[in-house]
């Protein structure tokens, strides 16, 4: 079994962050990934064991159901049940936590993952990199033009 664990320090507020992250439907708005998504048989995005069906910008198509969800911890988990990418048993969980120095955000992408023989460099970078690393990237860059001119960012 591969994990990965990744996190970065966001400089806006967790629960400002947390009202971006949770909608479990919201990522085609921010992941420069995902075209966009959809939660299947009109379920809430929030109601654990809804499923969405999103696009990549490259055609291809995934489903995701949430497992866990806590306001309280500011944290979901999630599972992969079907995608074209050699990522096997999929489960992620991505959580905040309040910075006390200064009005900021640690947030932790952690996932764990089988794969084929021999591409498990290749599927560790791409989720590592494409996934987490370009989601932290572009959830900052989200932040900060939505805070506007004297906003924390």
């Amino acid at each position: 079994m591969i994990r990965v664990v990744r996190s970065t320090i966001i400089d806006t507020p967790s629960d400002r962050v947390w009202a971006l992250l949770r909608d479990f439907n919201g990522h085609d708005r921010w992941h420069p990934a995902v075209a966009k998504s959809a939660i299947e048989r009109g379920q809430s995005a929030d109601k654990l064991g809804c499923v969405r069906r999103f696009f990549l910008r490259d055609g291809s198509e995934l489903r995701e159901r949430l497992l866990t969800l806590s306001d309280l911890e500011q944290s979901f988990s999630y599972c992969l049940l079907e995608t074209p990418i050699p990522l096997f048993n999929y489960v992620a969980h991505l959580r905040l936590a309040p910075v006390t120095d200064g009005e900021r955000t640690f947030w932790e992408w952690r996932c764990s993952f089988s794969t084929r023989k021999g591409e498990e460099a290749a599927m560790t970078r791409m989720v590592s990199e494409e996934i987490y690393d370009a989601g932290f990237i572009a959830v900052r860059a989200h932040l900060t033009a939505s805070s506007g001119a004297g906003g924390h960012a």
